[in-house]
């Protein structure tokens, strides 16, 4: 079907950036979204950023932890999504996974995550 693949993750103090992306290969529809979860250990996934992907129109949404600090956009011509941290903090820490959801047939995929550590 669709698959998604992350990168970008890696370790960096309090403070820094980091630049995720996300992008999806195979069928892909013309109405979805793709966006953003993380986790930590003994957590549950929990929603970071999402853009509805489109012909025309397009749409963010952010978690309420990470608004303001965190900036997601795409390119449609790449099928990518990119997830711009800024201002990390340790709580920011967890594995980040990319998210493709087809708006028609509500079929999901999941990327296979990318570890992002924040600490001193």
């Amino acid at each position: 079907q669709v698959q998604v693949v992350e990168s970008g993750g890696g370790s960096v103090q309090p403070g820094g950036s980091l630049r995720l992306s996300c992008a999806a290969s195979g069928s892909i529809p013309i109405r979805y979204v793709m966006g953003w979860y993380r986790q930590a250990p003994g957590k549950q996934r929990e929603l970071v950023a999402t853009n509805t992907l489109g012909a025309i129109q397009s749409r963010a949404n952010y978690g309420d932890a990470v608004r303001g600090r965190f900036t997601i956009s795409r390119d449609n011509a790449k099928k990518t999504v990119y997830l711009q941290m800024n201002n990390l903090a340790p709580e920011d820490t967890g594995v980040y996974y990319c998210k493709f959801r087809n708006l028609d047939t509500r079929d999901e995929s999941w990327g296979q995550g990318t570890q992002v550590t924040v600490s001193s």
